[in-house]
C-alpha cells in the first residue's frame, strides 16, 4: 500500500533538491494537509532555504488551476480506462503526461474576481437554509 506521511514527503522534498539546478529557487503549492508541516518537514526546509512553500488556503481548491488539469486527466485517461495495478495506472498518468506535454497550453483565468465573487453568492443564496 502507498502511504502519504511525512516521510515520503521529505523524500520527494530530496529528489526535487537533487533535480532541480542549485541556485535555484523551489517553490511548491501544497494544500493544508499537516504531512506538509511537521517539525521534521519544518526542519528540513529550514535547512534547504531555496525551498519556498505556498498553501492554498483552507476550503478554497476550487481556486487552484492544477484542479483543472486533474480535471483533464480524469476526462481524457481515467473515465475511460481500467487498471489491474497501481503500477499501471502510474504509467498510463505519466504516458498521458508526457504527451500532454509535447504541447502544453498554460492555464489561464476566464473570469474575473468579481465574477467568481458573484457565482459564490448565488451558490450560497441557493444553500443556505437548505438543511445541509
Amino acid at each position: 500500500h502507498r502511504k502519504y506521511r511525512a516521510t515520503e514527503f521529505r523524500k520527494f522534498l530530496t529528489r526535487i533538491d537533487a533535480q532541480v539546478p542549485e541556485g535555484l529557487d523551489v517553490h511548491l503549492i501544497c494544500d493544508n494537509y499537516q504531512t506538509h508541516k511537521t517539525p521534521a518537514v519544518k526542519t528540513r526546509l529550514q535547512n534547504h532555504p531555496r525551498f519556498h512553500m505556498h498553501f492554498t488556503p483552507t476550503y478554497s481548491s476550487w481556486l487552484n488551476q492544477v484542479e483543472r488539469f486533474f480535471g483533464f486527466v480524469t476526462e481524457d485517461l481515467l473515465r475511460r480506462s481500467d487498471h489491474s495495478s497501481v503500477q499501471s495506472l502510474e504509467a498510463d498518468i505519466r504516458k498521458w503526461v508526457s504527451e500532454w506535454n509535447t504541447n502544453p497550453t498554460p492555464f489561464t483565468w476566464t473570469k474575473t474576481a468579481e465574477q467568481i465573487l458573484e457565482s459564490i453568492g448565488r451558490l450560497l443564496n441557493r444553500t443556505s437554509g437548505a438543511g445541509h
